[in-house]
């Protein structure tokens, strides 16, 4: 189950999608009037863009490990898991998770060969253009984040309980291999040693010839 060391970096990177969100959310509405527009929007502009580029942060780490995860956590995961149980209802909020990861990977892929082209096009540009396609691929990525901030947790908590299960039944597995070696080892030293097979029987003499 190699793709239980995932977890945590998923964990901690719902915490820091979380944190941008609410890190904007604390300050958003000084910056607006009563019926909810900017009153400074130089400055309301900069805390979106500092919050989107946070967010696309955890985004890549969700890219680099969610996928691994997601795909242990089904191939684990028993019928009996999405029926009843701890975890049968973050299973199956789970379904629409595989499209958000597609399309983030998607706008990261297309991100790449934006900057490839200007590489390959247009030497320097990159230096004078990438700020801004970044700015620009972190605001249409925020979806995707605000939508891991919510079904990642699932996933983190389904992975977590399938790996724990799996460590104990893995655990009781062990134990049980072990008490069969000790008792068969116990029964081959208080077996005595088998007795030899005993010498066939004599024959009848065989009588003599006459001359």
């Amino acid at each position: 189950m190699a793709w239980q060391r995932h977890i945590p970096a998923l964990a901690s990177a719902v915490a820091g999608v979380r944190q941008a969100s609410d890190a904007w959310d604390a300050v958003s509405d000084s910056l607006c009037d009563g019926d909810g527009w900017p009153v400074d929007e130089q400055r309301y502009e900069d805390g979106k863009v500092k919050r989107d580029a946070e967010a696309w942060r955890h985004v890549e780490v969700f890219l680099d490990h969610g996928p691994e995860v997601l795909a242990g956590v089904r191939a684990a995961a028993r019928a009996a898991d999405y029926v009843e149980g701890p975890i049968s209802e973050d299973l199956r909020s789970l379904r629409g998770i595989d499209r958000t990861l597609e399309h983030a990977a998607k706008l990261q892929r297309e991100w790449d060969q934006i900057m490839a082209l200007m590489d390959a096009s247009l030497p320097g540009s990159r230096k004078l253009y990438e700020g801004q396609a970044k700015e620009e691929r972190n605001a249409d990525g925020w979806h995707y984040a605000d939508e891991l901030a919510i079904r990642g947790p699932a996933l983190v908590r389904a992975a977590d309980h399938l790996a724990r299960r799996a460590g104990t039944e893995q655990s009781a597995h062990t134990e049980r291999a072990r008490a069969a070696l000790t008792r068969s080892a116990s029964g081959h030293r208080g077996a005595l040693p088998a007795s030899p097979p005993a010498p066939p029987a004599p024959g009848p003499p065989v009588p003599g010839r006459s001359r």
